[in-house]
């Protein structure tokens, strides 16, 4: 089994800046891509940020020069810098890893972390 633990949501003013970690721990022989997602009340969840094993990077349309998706393979963790923050970036957000452990490759998620952007 894998785990995924989020940390570093938190409240701020539009404008701000946060930085979302995400560590995964078990059964890992490698880590293929990490995912970002969030989801805003009453709305469907969406991918916010994507990072390949070769550092690829992809971004939604909404976050592009804000967001930056990073990883750090030594730690099996990856980040989400945000800056220039808006009201409608409240959300949960989830960190979700495809994860090699020795057989197969499957899919694991976090348990989200709140963030809140509001004067």
């Amino acid at each position: 089994q894998v785990q995924l633990v989020e940390s570093g949501g938190g409240l701020v003013q539009p404008g701000g800046s946060l930085r979302l970690s995400c560590a995964a721990s078990g059964n890992i022989f490698s880590i293929n891509a990490w995912r970002w997602y969030r989801q805003a009340p009453g709305k469907e969840r969406e991918m916010v940020a994507a990072i390949t094993g070769g550092s690829n990077t992809n971004y939604a349309d909404s976050v592009k020069g804000r967001f930056t998706i990073s990883r750090d393979n030594d730690k099996e963790m990856v980040y989400l810098q945000m800056n220039s923050l808006k009201p409608e970036d409240t959300a949960v957000y989830y960190c979700s890893a495809n994860v090699f452990g020795g057989i197969g490759t499957y899919d694991y998620w976090g348990q989200g972390t709140q963030v809140t952007v509001s004067s």
